[in-house]
């Protein structure tokens, strides 16, 4: 802190070095901004005048901390913390330039509050950067979401009204333990009150959350993202079971929404599972690079079949006839016949 900065100025720099770290003490402070602790005691009268409220608790534990009160106290960001903040609202799709858009009209408001140098670099980035959509996400009703982000907090079990992929509808009384961002779509990680086995549901189809009278005691070893990511395979109208040839350490990496994964013998390993989408499902086995068999699942085996064929179909040399735009002569790119050449090297 330079000696000719103004108090009004001290007390600000100090209430930002709280803002970054909630309970830090005078001794601490007055360390980091290089004055005295009894300075730091008059910055934070200042701040409290201004009506700044600024807890201070006593003992080993105690320090200082920006508490709720009656004037919200200003928001003070870096310049890398301004930037990552419009590169995260970017990377989840959002249109962070849309004046429009809740997400890029809340952007807006935060850098038109900041101080020019440090707004200038996110900025740029939010006005030229362009956020292609992610077909696949799907973002659910925020009321929703709050809703069973508020019952998860309190521990409360909701009744949720849910419409499944195919439109059926259907109430169920669930255990909310944890609401899961994962690839562009929200889901709910739950445990069925009736039948006391884990679910997961997209959020964006679940219409309406009713809070219960019941609580619950959320698992004190949950894994909220790896539990999702396991029952995701489970639960789907299509069994699969298929017998990898290589052992369990070298196809670890299978998604665990694949099933899950278990030694056969040293040399070769089982994955178990179940899915909605046999043609998906057969589609993410040909990433598989070593020999592997379908055993459980006609539908599956239908679906790799199929996909199997469809590949095999791809490599058959084409005749002149299947080339639009091209004579009997003019496979390959070479015209026959004295012709002239046919083919473009394209860069």
């Amino acid at each position: 802190m330079r000696p000719d900065t103004s108090p009004a100025a001290r007390a600000l720099i100090t209430m930002e070095a709280i803002q970054d770290q909630p309970g830090i003490t005078a001794e601490r402070l007055a360390e980091r901004l290089g004055v005295s602790a009894r300075a730091i005691r008059r910055y934070v009268g200042i701040l409290r005048d201004a009506e700044i409220p600024v807890e201070s608790t006593r003992g080993p534990a105690g320090g200082y901390r920006l508490g709720r009160g009656t004037r919200l106290p200003p928001l003070v960001f870096s310049s890398a913390e301004a930037l990552g903040l419009v590169m995260a609202v970017l990377d989840g799709h959002h249109p962070a330039a849309d004046p429009d858009d809740p997400v890029g009209a809340a952007v807006a408001k935060l850098l038109r509050a900041m101080p020019q140098h440090v707004a200038d670099q996110a900025d740029v980035v939010r006005r030229s950067t362009a956020a292609a959509p992610d077909r696949g996400a799907a973002r659910p009703d925020p009321a929703t979401t709050v809703d069973l982000v508020r019952a998860r907090s309190e521990n409360r079990c909701v009744a949720v009204l849910y419409r499944s992929e195919n439109g059926r509808e259907f109430t169920t009384e669930v255990e909310p333990w944890a609401v899961v961002v994962r690839h562009g779509r929200w889901y709910l990680l739950c445990r069925s009150v009736r039948s006391g086995t884990v679910r997961t549901y997209r959020v964006d189809r679940i219409h309406r959350v009713e809070p219960l009278d019941r609580t619950f005691r959320l698992p004190d070893d949950l894994d909220p993202v790896g539990s999702l990511e396991e029952h995701l395979a489970a639960g789907w109208e299509h069994p699969t079971e298929v017998l990898i040839e290589a052992p369990l350490a070298e196809v670890a990496w299978l998604p665990r929404t694949m099933g899950r994964l278990e030694a056969a013998d040293e040399g070769r390993t089982r994955l178990v599972g179940t899915t909605s989408n046999p043609r998906g499902y057969a589609e993410d086995l040909a990433r598989i690079l070593v020999p592997f068999t379908v055993v459980g699942g006609p539908d599956l085996r239908t679906a790799v079949a199929a996909l199997a064929a469809h590949l095999a179909a791809a490599t058959r040399r084409p005749s002149a006839d299947d080339i639009p735009g091209r004579g009997a002569g003019d496979v390959g790119g070479v015209r026959s016949a004295g012709g002239a050449t046919a083919g473009r090297t394209m860069q």
